[in-house]
Protein backbone atom coordinates (compact mmCIF):
# COMPACT_ATOMS: atom_id res chain seq x y z
CA UNK A 1 0.00 0.00 0.00
CA UNK A 2 1.07 3.29 -0.88
CA UNK A 3 2.22 5.73 1.84
CA UNK A 4 -0.21 9.07 2.47
CA UNK A 5 2.42 11.99 2.17
CA UNK A 6 0.76 15.58 3.13
CA UNK A 7 3.25 18.87 3.04
CA UNK A 8 2.46 21.54 5.35
CA UNK A 9 3.68 24.93 4.30
CA UNK A 10 5.47 27.11 6.73
CA UNK A 11 6.88 30.58 6.76
CA UNK A 12 7.94 33.13 10.18
CA UNK A 13 4.92 33.78 12.22
CA UNK A 14 3.01 30.38 11.86
CA UNK A 15 -0.08 29.94 14.04
CA UNK A 16 1.84 27.35 16.39
CA UNK A 17 -1.80 25.16 16.75
CA UNK A 18 -2.52 25.45 13.26
CA UNK A 19 1.04 23.79 12.53
CA UNK A 20 1.53 21.32 15.08
CA UNK A 21 -2.04 20.07 16.26
CA UNK A 22 -2.21 18.73 12.00
CA UNK A 23 1.26 17.64 12.21
CA UNK A 24 0.64 15.61 15.50
CA UNK A 25 -2.77 14.48 14.12
CA UNK A 26 -1.19 13.10 10.42
CA UNK A 27 1.23 11.09 12.15
CA UNK A 28 -0.93 9.47 14.98
CA UNK A 29 -3.14 8.14 11.41
CA UNK A 30 0.15 6.97 9.98
CA UNK A 31 0.29 9.70 7.29
CA UNK A 32 3.68 10.83 6.35
CA UNK A 33 3.18 14.78 7.41
CA UNK A 34 6.17 17.19 6.79
CA UNK A 35 7.25 20.87 6.82
CA UNK A 36 8.04 22.70 3.28
CA UNK A 37 9.07 26.11 3.38
CA UNK A 38 9.49 28.90 1.22
CA UNK A 39 13.62 28.15 0.88
CA UNK A 40 14.47 31.41 2.03
CA UNK A 41 16.05 29.62 4.90
CA UNK A 42 15.53 26.17 6.18
CA UNK A 43 14.12 27.20 10.09
CA UNK A 44 11.04 29.33 10.57
CA UNK A 45 9.46 30.70 14.30
CA UNK A 46 5.86 30.49 15.07
CA UNK A 47 3.71 33.60 16.74
CA UNK A 48 4.63 32.55 20.16
CA UNK A 49 8.28 31.98 19.26
CA UNK A 50 8.28 27.83 18.53
CA UNK A 51 10.60 26.56 16.18
CA UNK A 52 10.52 24.17 13.33
CA UNK A 53 12.65 23.03 10.49
CA UNK A 54 11.71 22.26 7.16
CA UNK A 55 12.13 18.94 4.79
CA UNK A 56 12.30 21.26 2.12
CA UNK A 57 11.66 24.02 -0.30
CA UNK A 58 8.58 24.30 -2.01
CA UNK A 59 10.70 24.65 -5.52
CA UNK A 60 12.17 21.33 -4.76
CA UNK A 61 8.40 19.37 -4.61
CA UNK A 62 6.37 17.99 -6.95
CA UNK A 63 2.63 17.94 -6.17
CA UNK A 64 1.74 14.59 -7.80
CA UNK A 65 3.86 12.98 -5.39
CA UNK A 66 1.51 13.76 -2.34
CA UNK A 67 -1.92 13.49 -1.62
CA UNK A 68 -2.45 17.01 0.23
CA UNK A 69 -1.69 20.21 1.81
CA UNK A 70 -1.90 21.66 4.67
CA UNK A 71 -1.67 25.00 4.85
CA UNK A 72 -1.77 26.85 8.61
CA UNK A 73 -3.18 30.60 9.26
CA UNK A 74 -0.68 33.30 11.45
CA UNK A 75 1.20 35.92 9.24
CA UNK A 76 2.85 33.01 7.13
CA UNK A 77 0.14 32.69 4.58
CA UNK A 78 1.38 36.46 3.67
CA UNK A 79 5.09 35.49 3.59
CA UNK A 80 3.98 32.32 1.71
CA UNK A 81 1.81 33.72 -1.28
CA UNK A 82 5.00 36.11 -1.99
CA UNK A 83 6.69 32.99 -3.32
CA UNK A 84 6.24 31.73 -6.84
CA UNK A 85 7.38 28.49 -6.12
CA UNK A 86 4.77 27.56 -3.01
CA UNK A 87 1.94 29.36 -5.38
CA UNK A 88 3.04 27.11 -8.18
CA UNK A 89 2.64 23.90 -6.00
CA UNK A 90 -0.83 24.88 -4.43
CA UNK A 91 -2.11 25.02 -8.35
CA UNK A 92 -0.81 22.03 -9.23
CA UNK A 93 -2.04 20.04 -6.19
CA UNK A 94 -5.70 22.18 -6.93
CA UNK A 95 -5.19 20.84 -10.73
CA UNK A 96 -4.60 17.58 -9.67
CA UNK A 97 -7.28 17.78 -7.31
CA UNK A 98 -5.19 16.65 -3.99
CA UNK A 99 -6.45 17.42 -0.85
CA UNK A 100 -5.98 21.02 0.14
CA UNK A 101 -6.98 22.28 3.48
CA UNK A 102 -6.45 25.70 4.74
CA UNK A 103 -7.06 27.32 8.18
CA UNK A 104 -7.64 30.67 9.13
CA UNK A 105 -5.95 33.23 7.03
CA UNK A 106 -4.79 30.86 4.94
CA UNK A 107 -7.12 31.77 2.36
CA UNK A 108 -4.78 34.59 1.37
CA UNK A 109 -2.41 31.69 0.02
CA UNK A 110 -5.09 30.36 -1.79
CA UNK A 111 -6.54 34.20 -3.01
CA UNK A 112 -3.09 34.19 -4.77
CA UNK A 113 -2.85 31.01 -6.47
CA UNK A 114 -6.13 32.02 -7.90
CA UNK A 115 -8.16 28.56 -6.85
CA UNK A 116 -11.11 30.23 -5.05
CA UNK A 117 -13.46 30.88 -8.34
CA UNK A 118 -16.71 28.90 -7.50
CA UNK A 119 -15.78 27.34 -3.91
CA UNK A 120 -17.53 27.95 -0.92
CA UNK A 121 -14.78 28.04 1.88
CA UNK A 122 -14.90 29.20 5.46
CA UNK A 123 -11.87 31.56 6.72
CA UNK A 124 -10.93 34.10 9.48
CA UNK A 125 -13.59 36.95 9.11
CA UNK A 126 -10.77 39.38 8.41
CA UNK A 127 -10.13 37.96 5.59
CA UNK A 128 -13.97 37.74 4.44
CA UNK A 129 -13.69 40.28 2.09
CA UNK A 130 -10.37 38.86 0.33
CA UNK A 131 -11.54 35.48 -0.40
CA UNK A 132 -15.21 36.87 -1.51
CA UNK A 133 -13.34 38.74 -4.10
CA UNK A 134 -11.54 36.19 -4.97
CA UNK A 135 -14.55 34.60 -6.33
CA UNK A 136 -15.68 32.00 -3.43
CA UNK A 137 -18.23 31.88 -1.46
CA UNK A 138 -17.74 32.68 1.85
CA UNK A 139 -19.63 30.86 4.80
CA UNK A 140 -19.19 31.53 8.45
CA UNK A 141 -18.82 27.33 9.58
CA UNK A 142 -16.60 25.89 11.62
CA UNK A 143 -15.21 23.56 8.93
CA UNK A 144 -16.63 23.69 4.71
CA UNK A 145 -15.10 20.72 2.44
CA UNK A 146 -15.79 21.99 -1.07
CA UNK A 147 -14.29 19.03 -3.37
CA UNK A 148 -10.70 18.77 -2.75
CA UNK A 149 -10.63 22.23 -0.36
CA UNK A 150 -11.16 21.54 3.40
CA UNK A 151 -10.98 25.21 5.52
CA UNK A 152 -11.45 26.24 8.69
CA UNK A 153 -11.98 29.35 10.44
CA UNK A 154 -9.63 29.69 13.67
CA UNK A 155 -7.97 26.95 16.02
CA UNK A 156 -10.72 26.10 17.65
CA UNK A 157 -11.94 24.31 14.95
CA UNK A 158 -9.23 22.29 14.34
CA UNK A 159 -11.05 18.85 15.41
CA UNK A 160 -13.56 18.89 12.87
CA UNK A 161 -11.10 20.09 10.66
CA UNK A 162 -8.73 17.71 10.77
CA UNK A 163 -11.65 14.74 11.04
CA UNK A 164 -12.94 16.39 7.64
CA UNK A 165 -9.67 16.38 6.26
CA UNK A 166 -8.46 12.70 7.53
CA UNK A 167 -11.58 11.68 5.88
CA UNK A 168 -10.71 13.58 2.26
CA UNK A 169 -7.39 11.94 2.13
CA UNK A 170 -9.70 7.95 1.96
CA UNK A 171 -7.40 6.60 4.45
CA UNK A 172 -7.29 6.08 7.16
CA UNK A 173 -10.69 4.97 7.99
CA UNK A 174 -12.09 7.39 11.30
CA UNK A 175 -14.53 5.71 13.35
CA UNK A 176 -17.76 7.69 15.26
CA UNK A 177 -15.33 9.24 18.21
CA UNK A 178 -12.83 10.39 15.67
CA UNK A 179 -10.17 7.26 16.60
CA UNK A 180 -7.87 6.27 13.89
CA UNK A 181 -9.15 2.78 12.91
Amino acid sequence: MKRIRVAILVEDLYQDLEVWYPYYRLKEAGVEAFFVGTGRKESFTGKYGYPLTTRTAASSLKAASLNGIIIPGGFAPDFLRRDKATIRLVQQANRLGKIIGAICHAGWLLCSADILRGKTMTCFFAIRDDVIHAGARYVDREVVQDGNLVTARQPEDLPIFMRTFLKALGSPKIDKIGKVS
